[in-house]
């Protein structure tokens, strides 16, 4: 009889699904993914359509399956992760009333604000572990609710795009605690909707889904999808759990002593502690990875995107390719002294979330000179992302004990430099894993355990490894621990300016990039 012992971990992203098919010792069998765009035609939208991120998730599945061959036998199931903070308004009948509101979406950033100055924000934030911000499903819900009334009155159901790939996969609405722990609806606490938000919203649970554990098992696969997927309909599907948390678990950072940070396109530091716990000033955020494991950091919305911009901006003539272009830059800054000569970079260019939350938040230079090139430039605005990241780190550590270790990951890993420079101002040992696709391998180690197949969660450990590790110079640190109390400072003083200048963008279009 063939073992069933083969797991499809997918990762429902902003920009792509993933699916990598695992065996239980983290061996990749075979992968596929598939990419969408995120619809922005207006100022501050960042939508998706739903039902083409459901077509994505069947065909990235069913290229698995074709891929696996006669593997095909042996797989157990599939687990999901997915981006945190969509919003899909359905109406009584469950079809689409919207597209997919994603994280990314600014519309909000008024009722984010009036969230905080008049409705008691703060509060709702110490229940829900949700920072009160434009991302999140409830700033999204009061903006729905004010503003565009005549969509609101329509609702029936609000869920995000995991829920919707459920609906239309099994005819159920269904959210794991997970996700549900990162709309501003759900109390960390209680672990049930909360009722003084849905009271605020005029909303009662009905609106809402059941919330399931992180490992709940969904059957009964919908005869068409499974013949399309090439899976019988029995077959488990696991909810599983939201892409940063799961990022943890795929990089074995779980053991509440490991930080792990990850700089994509967004960037985010996170690290696991065994019960909920928010922070008092409300910068960090609080979501379940199960009921016993709860994942506390902050993500930034500025990583790889601000090194694209420089790469476009101050290299746009280059013909290298988009990689080689990269390498050239790090190249390039790799030659200039820590420090980049006193020039600092605050690399908020598409507002920020962790540790200011606040979406009207820009990016500047400070410090230029005559003696400044672009190589001083390139640096600074690299060494700008790590020392923001720095800054959620200090606010950790305000609520939970120091990290003794980092496990980073993300595209800037392949880059020497960028490791360093993450060790030169953590002050850390910066260890990159092995592992392939962090959130899909955590995804399928949650339902590995849940289906018997490892003992434990802590099973992850071998199947990471390490790439690289790198030790912080020295050499370096007089320099990082003068500028970064700068960085800090300047900071500061610039957000008494960031909603003027914003105001500004919005009613000239320039936020769009409009001429």
């Amino acid at each position: 009889m063939t073992a069933l012992d083969l797991v499809i971990g997918m990762d429902i992203g902003t920009t792509s699904t993933k699916g990598v098919l695992y065996d239980t010792d983290g061996t990749v069998i075979a992968t596929a993914d598939t990419l969408y765009p995120l619809i922005q035609d207006q100022p501050d939208k960042a939508e998706q359509d739903p039902d083409e991120i459901l077509a994505a998730v069947v065909s990235v599945i069913s290229r698995i399956v074709k891929d696996a061959g006669p593997h095909k036998a042996r797989i157990a199931g599939v687990s999901f992760s997915s981006a945190m903070h969509s919003l899909i308004v359905l109406d009584e009948t469950e079809q689409l009333v919207t597209q997919s509101i994603t994280w990314a979406d600014n519309r909000s950033h008024r009722w984010a604000q009036h969230l905080k100055d008049n409705l008691n924000g703060l509060e709702i934030y110490k229940r829900t572990g949700t920072p009160i911000h434009p991302m999140s499903p409830l700033s999204k819900l009061l903006w729905l609710k004010n503003d565009e009334p005549a969509v609101y009155k329509q609702a029936r159901y609000f869920i995000g795009i995991k829920e919707y790939i459920f609906l239309r996969l099994f005819n159920r609405r269904v959210v794991d605690m997970s996700i549900a722990s990162a709309t501003g609806l759900y109390n960390i606490h209680t672990l049930d909707w909360d009722e003084e938000v849905l009271s605020l919203l005029a909303i009662d649970a009905s609106y809402l889904s059941e919330v399931v554990e992180t490992n709940a098992a969904i059957s009964g696969l919908d005869a068409r999808y499974a013949a399309a997927m090439g899976l019988a309909e029995d077959i488990p599907f696991f909810i599983g759990a939201s892409d940063g948390v799961l990022s943890n678990l795929g990089v074995n950072a779980i053991d509440g002593e490991t930080l792990a940070l990850t700089i994509g396109t967004s960037g985010a530091v996170r690290m696991v502690v065994n019960e909920p716990r928010v922070d008092p000033k409300g910068r960090t955020f609080c979501y379940a990875l199960t009921k016993d494991r709860w994942v506390i950091g902050g993500a930034v919305n500025n990583g790889g995107i601000v090194f694209r911009w420089v790469r476009d901006q101050l290299y746009p003539s280059e013909t290298l390719t988009g990689g080689e272009r990269y390498d050239m830059l790090t190249e390039k800054a790799s030659q200039i002294a820590a420090g980049s000569n006193g020039l600092i970079f605050h690399p908020f260019l598409g507002g920020e979330r962790a540790p200011l939350w606040d979406a009207n938040a820009k990016g500047s230079f400070i410090g230029l000179t005559q003696a400044h090139t672009r190589d001083h430039m390139i640096r600074a605005a690299l060494e700008g992302i790590v020392f923001n990241l720095y800054s959620v780190l200090l606010v950790l550590e305000e609520i939970a004990p120091l990290p003794k270790r980092i496990h980073a990951t993300g595209g800037f890993a392949r880059s020497s430099l960028w490791r360093q420079l993450l060790a030169d101002i953590f002050e850390q040992e910066v260890v990159i894993p092995e592992s392939f696709e962090s959130s899909c391998l955590g995804a399928a180690v949650l339902a590995m355990e849940e289906l018997g197949l490892v003992a434990s969660l802590e099973a992850v450990a071998p199947m990471v490894g390490v790439t690289h590790a790198h030790i912080p110079n020295e050499a370096h640190f007089a320099a990082y621990r003068e500028l970064f109390p700068i960085f800090v400072r300047t900071t500061r003083l610039l957000q008494t300016e960031f909603a003027a200048l914003a105001d500004f963008q919005r009613h000239t279009h320039y936020s769009l990039g409009a001429e």
